[in-house]
């Protein structure tokens, strides 16, 4: 990253890690449940000097705060207050939203709220929507369930290596680097992740509600990843998501699960080119048929003989 900003949301102190900061056009890019926002590295450089990104971290993990009431600020509902708080911090009226799993999560949220809705201007939900594998979800719920200790650093970064297999990681330089910046040292000597353990209470916490018509409400273009194998996001679902939005862009990205990182070319390139390309703007309400064509059905007048 080339900046930290730290701002202050409740009582929490909020890290947002900034990657070219004088460039024209702005993204945010949300990470997943129990990563941070280093993890777009690769992405902030691949997408270029043109994009400045703006990846929080959320509560609990990476540099911001941890909660003393998980039960309060561990929910969606929060998170959707920090992101209101970060787009207002950088005075940003209308943005592109990158978001993994939990992030992407949360950009829909966003864009399908009548109060934020216009401030999402793009939005790329990445290996995630709005129906998700229940087996994925609980095998998520039941490791973060519990705490998890290694004696020794090359043991963490073991775990690492089993857990986020699904990353697609291709090197050792990779899986070193996500060690580094995912470890936790404790008083004892042993390590462990660098979030806070309680993050996985927001599976008992928060609210379910049903996301089929937050999807329906939203407005913006929005482009899906799915990794391949992944164990939370089906490609049926990516078909359900299609029948109410036949403009989706969709990307399978082969020899990955849950999620990609967005690290490589070939994940990245097709962002920009969703990014990037010129569409429509939604046609405003009171500029639809009149209500009487609109119940009767609109009739073309008869062609010139």
């Amino acid at each position: 990253m080339d900046e930290l900003t730290l701002l202050k949301v409740r009582e929490l102190e909020i890290a947002v890690r900034v990657w070219n900061p004088d460039a024209p056009r702005t993204l945010i890019a949300w990470h997943g449940l129990a990563r941070h926002g280093g993890d777009f590295d690769d992405l902030a450089r691949l997408l270029g000097p043109e994009w400045r990104v703006l990846a929080p971290d959320t509560p609990g993990r990476g540099l911001s705060s941890w909660s003393l009431y998980p039960a309060h600020d561990y929910l969606y509902s929060h998170y959707m207050t920090i992101a209101k708080a970060v787009l207002d911090h950088f005075e940003l009226e209308r943005i592109a939203w990158v978001g993994t799993s939990m992030g992407g999560l949360l950009g829909l949220l966003l864009a399908a709220d009548k109060d934020t809705a216009s401030r999402i201007d793009r939005l790329v939900l990445n290996d995630v929507g709005p129906e998700l594998e229940a087996d994925g979800l609980a095998s998520l719920a039941s490791y973060f369930a519990v705490p998890h200790r290694f004696t020794r650093f090359s043991e963490l970064e073991a775990e690492l290596r089993r857990h986020y297999v699904g990353f697609g990681i291709e090197n050792d330089d990779a899986w070193r680097r996500l060690a580094l910046s995912s470890a936790r040292r404790l008083p004892d000597g042993s390590w462990t992740h660098h979030y806070d353990p309680r993050i996985g209470e927001q599976f008992i916490h928060d609210t379910p509600r049903d996301l089929w018509n937050d999807w329906r409400a939203i407005r913006c273009p929005v482009m899906v990843i799915r990794g391949s194998a992944s164990t939370l996001l089906s490609a049926e679902s990516i078909d359900n998501m299609r029948e109410s939005r036949p403009d989706l862009v969709s990307l399978e990205v082969p020899e990955c699960g849950h999620a990609p990182m967005l690290d490589r070319a070939s994940q990245v390139e097709p962002i920009l080119d969703f990014l990037t390309q010129p569409v429509q703007p939604p046609i405003p309400s009171d500029t639809r048929a009149p209500w009487w064509r609109r119940l009767f059905g609109q009739r073309r007048a008869p062609a010139p003989e």
